[in-house]
């Protein structure tokens, strides 16, 4: 049943008021949650005592509710709420959106092969200083809407395209980090076995102009030149064996990829092969690993020595433009690490060191 105050006289003083309200509450104890709700949903707290200002809710899953557009109209939306709902400075953010965001994607190679590979995506866009938020889900439909498509630099722009316009955004970037596998031959044993490299393709939108970087990650054995000439000092001078350090070490190379060239996954890998031949191994038998002994101490080289031999590699291609190279040697000898890095032209230029930036190089077996 419903009432409603309109048939009643107001309380005279407060001790009429109480009387009422005890009289309803007495009601409210013998009366089942849907009666009294049905009495009215507003005064549930005030006649039962109840935490919360609704009435009795259902506990069980609701499987066979569906929803139409005009169910879905009145669902309240924060994110695109007025400026009014803006918490702090109200100052356009440059990124906004999501990270490690996982998908199979499928990448073509350089033999005409594809790989469908397991990817991680990071998909941001700016905000207005007068917007409240994002849809964060958009991004991943959009992506998941060219998912199926063999993936390039051409489909992230036009990822990138859609989910700008279907977010009113002014600048986007979008990301995929992946682990490609090459097939790499032993030194002398004839074996062979899969490398994997962390790549990471990246496309950037600011102000208009598109920039699209690789970002590969080498991971070489360097041997220090200062102390393999001290170790054959001991064997001339003194007839004392001794062995000169050497350790794991890594470099990322990010590369510019300039307009209308295709530089493959493979073509960068070659590059830093050729730039510093002394890349771990895969698959080792004896003759193998004297090899690689050979190998180091032929090809000697410091940190510095390191990010210019990959430069010169980089300044020879046309198809990069501005790059970045880091390198960190974990050296046995030192309880700390050796690290350098190299710049070319304004895209990776920065006066501030990211605090974990040589730290993320360290790849564990």
């Amino acid at each position: 049943m419903n009432l409603h105050s309109r048939e009643f006289d107001t309380p005279k003083d407060r001790d009429e008021a109480a009387d009422l309200l005890g009289r309803l509450r007495a009601w409210a104890e013998s009366a089942s949650p849907e009666e009294v709700a049905d009495l009215d949903p507003g005064l549930a707290l005030l006649v039962t005592g109840q935490s919360g200002s609704y009435p009795a809710l259902k506990r069980a899953y609701p499987e066979d509710f569906t929803i139409d557009d005009a169910y879905k109209a009145q669902m309240p939306d924060l994110q695109n709420g007025p400026s009014s709902l803006i918490r702090g400075a109200k100052r356009a953010i440059q990124h906004v959106g999501i990270s490690n965001f996982r998908l199979p994607v499928r990448y073509h190679t350089r033999d005409n092969g594809d790989l469908m590979l397991e990817t991680s995506v990071t998909g941001t866009v700016s905000l207005d200083a007068e917007k409240k938020g994002i849809n964060m889900s958009r991004i991943i439909r959009t992506f998941y809407d060219r998912a199926e498509r063999t993936f390039s630099f051409d489909v992230m722009e036009e990822t990138l395209d859609a989910y700008k316009e279907n977010l009113e955004s002014f600048d986007a970037r979008l990301q995929m980090k992946l682990s490609f596998p090459v097939r790499k031959d032993s030194l002398r044993s004839g074996l062979s076995g899969y490398q994997y490299y962390d790549i990471a393709l990246e496309v950037i939108d600011r102000d208009g102009v598109r920039t699209k970087v690789i970002h590969l990650d080498y991971v070489y054995s360097s041997t220090c030149p200062c102390s393999l000439e001290l170790s054959e000092h001991a064997r001339q001078q003194r007839g004392q064996l001794a062995t000169p350090h050497s350790q794991r070490s890594v470099a990322r190379l990010s590369v510019v990829v300039e307009d209308g060239q295709t530089l493959w996954f493979e073509d960068l890998v070659d590059l830093c092969r050729q730039a510093v031949p002394t890349e771990t191994q895969v698959m080792v038998k004896r003759e193998d690993e004297q090899a690689f002994a050979e190998l180091n101490a032929a090809n000697p080289i410091f940190v510095e020595d390191a990010v210019r031999l990959f430069a010169q590699g980089c300044q020879a291609d046309p198809r990069i433009g501005d790059f970045r190279v880091v390198a960190s040697h974990q050296e046995s000898l030192h309880s700390h690490d050796a690290v350098s890095v190299l710049t070319e032209g304004t895209t990776f230029e920065g006066a501030s060191l990211e605090p974990r930036l040589f730290g993320t190089l360290i790849h564990g077996g």
